[in-house]
């Protein structure tokens, strides 16, 4: 059964739609958003999944399933423990996100509760 799709909405026109129509139920506002489609014999069917993953991606949210696998099946989890010898390791998974390189130095300054690791250039020095 082949069905035709219709031009959606995304971006900041999707929001400001959803926004505008805040009193339909999400179903509806999928419909009026766009995300439907139409059957050969007429019939219409919403797509909502299309609907939250345009509307998530329109809020800055990506939802790309492999992005981010580092080829074990694992997904980064953004989350490190101190290990029993004292160290944190942070995988190859984040410095290859990152794009850095064996040898690229960080000057290390120490919070509260907190470590920023910032990225000195080839030039700099930590002051």
């Amino acid at each position: 059964m082949a069905s035709t799709k219709t031009d959606a909405l995304t971006g900041k026109a999707l929001l400001q739609k959803v926004k505008d129509l805040a009193h339909l139920t999400k179903r509806e506002k999928a419909r009026e958003c766009g995300y439907y489609t139409t059957t050969k014999d007429g019939q219409i069917r919403v797509d909502v999944t299309g609907f939250y993953d345009a509307l998530l991606e329109a809020r800055g949210i990506q939802l790309d399933p492999d992005k981010g696998k580092d080829g074990r099946g694992r997904e980064p989890t953004y989350r490190v423990s101190v290990h029993k010898n004292g160290q944190i390791v942070i995988g190859s998974t984040y410095t290859d996100e990152m794009g850095l390189k064996p040898g690229d130095e960080f000057e290390i300054k120490l919070g509260y509760k907190h470590i920023h690791l910032i990225q000195l250039d080839a030039g700099d020095e930590a002051e």
